[in-house]
């Protein structure tokens, strides 16, 4: 089967997985579908559990309507076919996004490019099409886009779902729930602590393994964990493989041997962006960037050679396991 990335955005829930399950003892567990993915959350009570659904759906609903590639009247999908470069009007939400995609690709040296989807789409993992442009060539206000290339589209996959997350732990509150466990597609923020006093905690698969095998356990606290990995997220081609994540620079698929970097970050949002941008960088000049800029990270990778480990930006004061 070619792997698009709507069946990508499916696998990438694997990334992450419940330290004891998503019921632990003193918990209830639930979740559904989101963005082509899963959601799962665990909470103290369940009586709240409808209060997160509604809460979640629209949340869901709202950031597919803005940024969806895949709906032909999103937002997204508006702006990316019009041919010209007038200032376009978007909501709120698109234009936060947006600009912080930019300031990702500033920050990454290019590693991560919200502007990468005609590439991606070449290689079989998404359904953009445009003329390949530079991040620099999109302008944002707070209620407007515009092309400085009339071909230029826009790809915020790899930061979108950070957002809703982040959204997500925002209405929280309000729904009444004032701690949770919460999974979005692999990501993974908190809120208060788990019902038995303790920190919550949160497994990171191993990329080289069945899904379920956890290599490290993590206490996450205020911050958001995410993932990004290469290992089963890739299209077979007969004993190798061609990885999902495209690298900005050289236009080509980044090494699919089995590995994987997590990122500890304040936002969900910026700890999706900075988890591809470091896969894409490499191990060793990923970890160099990581700690240059005190991002906390871990960097995993499996080959004939054995596993290769490194942390990065004090992400081992995290781990409890």
């Amino acid at each position: 089967m070619q792997m698009t990335r709507r069946n990508f955005l499916v696998t990438t829930a694997g990334a992450m997985a419940w330290a004891a399950g998503p019921a632990a003892a003193g918990t209830v567990g639930f979740g559904g579908p989101a963005f082509g993915s899963t959601w799962r959350a665990a909470l103290p009570d369940g009586t709240k559990a409808e209060a997160v659904r509604r809460l979640v759906g629209s949340v869901v609903a709202e950031i597919n309507q803005a940024m969806s590639p895949y709906l032909a009247q999103s937002e997204l999908s508006v702006f990316n076919r019009a041919d010209t470069a007038d200032w376009q009007r978007c909501s709120a939400p698109l234009a936060k996004v947006a600009d912080h995609a930019r300031e990702m690709s500033r920050t990454t040296d290019g590693a991560f490019d919200p502007t990468i989807g005609p590439l991606v789409n070449r290689f079989g993992f998404g359904p953009i099409h445009g003329e390949r442009v530079r991040p620099e060539d999109l302008s944002v206000s707070a209620n407007g886009l515009r092309k400085r290339v009339a071909g230029l589209t826009l790809d915020l996959c790899g930061i979108a779902k950070g957002y809703a997350l982040d959204r997500i732990i925002e209405g929280l509150p309000s729904a009444g729930v004032e701690a949770a466990l919460f999974e979005l597609g692999g990501e993974v923020r908190t809120l208060g602590r788990h019902p038995d006093g303790r920190a919550w905690q949160v497994g990171i698969e191993r990329p080289d393994a069945r899904p379920g095998t956890v290599g490290h356990i993590v206490a996450p606290g205020p911050l958001a964990l995410a993932t990004s990995g290469t290992g089963r997220q890739n299209i077979s081609l007969g004993e190798g493989g061609v990885s999902h994540l495209i690298d900005p620079r050289s236009g080509r698929p980044v090494d699919a041997v089995p590995a994987s970097v997590s990122v500890l970050a304040d936002t969900a949002m910026r700890a999706d962006a900075l988890a591809t941008a470091l896969m894409v960088m490499g191990m060793e000049r990923g970890a160099a960037f990581a700690e240059t800029h005190s991002i906390a990270a871990l960097f995993v990778r499996y080959d004939k050679g054995g596993s290769h480990e490194i942390m990065t930006g004090g992400f081992e004061a995290r781990v409890t396991a």
